[in-house]
């Protein structure tokens, strides 16, 4: 079999890399230059790099949900028939299934693999880690598959950084633990499992004020968009806290009576002490809040 003359042979410099990113938009470069790609053949190299090894059937159905498996498999041979024509998108074939050259970089599976080691407990770069898919998959594009796989990453990521801070916070790397936790914070502002791990954080570090303040912060949020309350894991932390918020509110003259648990607590007025947030206009408990696209 004749060589492919956009392979390098034996002994040739290797050519420049090729790197396919599809977190904030669709991207193919080889080297530092941007390679133009009309957008159905774009579908068909996203899919192949999300699903490596999908059978031609598969990607088929995914990539043309409407129409007959015929006409969408031939529809699919079109286009692997073109991409193998540009040496900036090569592919590997292996009997009845398509991947893209193992040369070719893609963005997501450095996502995939930074969560991997933080979830085995490795060192990863802490900066790489925080910066890892932090823009969507694809935004714009509204494929089932599109969908499906950016909710995926984008749960994969809220996880990874709630691992690194507590293993941060575990470790009494309180700094580090609040920065991941924070990262987590501003990719979903109404998820609780990170400003729990804020008030951990903060409690970590005795300062109670801190961690005061950021449960009223999550609670009056929580209330103004969803009409609901903190859970009791994340009310439970504050016990001991406001504890004596509540026994000087008791004891002070013509004082509520003293509250049963830190729920009735944060219904009570609040402690001079933490500051306040504005309410805002309260919607309507329909309103779904969904993933912020960026």
């Amino acid at each position: 079999m004749a060589a492919d003359p956009s392979m390098p042979t034996a002994g040739d410099p290797p050519g420049p890399a090729i790197s396919l990113h599809l977190l904030g938009g669709f991207q193919l470069l080889h080297g530092d230059a941007p390679v133009v790609v009309p957008r159905g053949l774009q579908r068909v190299i996203a899919l192949i790099g999300l699903r490596p090894g999908a059978t031609r059937s598969h990607l088929a159905g995914l990539l043309w949900p409407d129409a007959t498996e015929d006409r969408a498999l031939s529809s699919l041979r079109t286009a692997l028939w073109r991409l193998r024509q540009d040496p900036c998108c090569p592919l590997t074939t292996a009997g009845d299934t398509v991947r893209l050259d193992p040369a070719v970089r893609v963005d997501v599976d450095a996502l995939v693999g930074t969560a991997a080691r933080v979830r085995d407990g490795g060192d990863p770069c802490a900066a790489a880690a925080l910066a890892a898919g932090r823009h969507d998959l694809l935004p714009g594009w509204y494929d089932d598959w599109v969908l499906t796989e950016r909710e995926r990453l984008r749960q994969l990521r809220l996880h990874m950084l709630e691992e690194l801070a507590g293993q941060h916070l575990a470790a009494g790397r309180h700094g580090e633990a609040l920065e991941a936790a924070l990262e987590a914070m501003s990719a979903e502002p109404l998820r609780e499992t990170p400003h729990r791990l804020v008030v951990r954080i903060h409690l970590a570090e005795g300062n109670a004020f801190e961690a005061v303040h950021a449960f009223y912060v999550y609670r009056d949020l929580l209330l103004r968009e969803l009409r609901l309350e903190p859970s009791a894991a994340m009310t439970a932390l504050l016990d001991d806290t406001l504890a004596p918020i509540r026994d000087a509110t008791r004891d002070a003259p013509g004082g509520p009576a003293r509250p049963t648990n830190t729920r009735d607590a944060s219904a009570s007025p609040r402690h001079p002490a933490v500051r306040d947030t504005p309410a805002g206009p309260a919607r309507s408990p329909a309103t779904r809040v969904g993933p912020r696209t960026r």
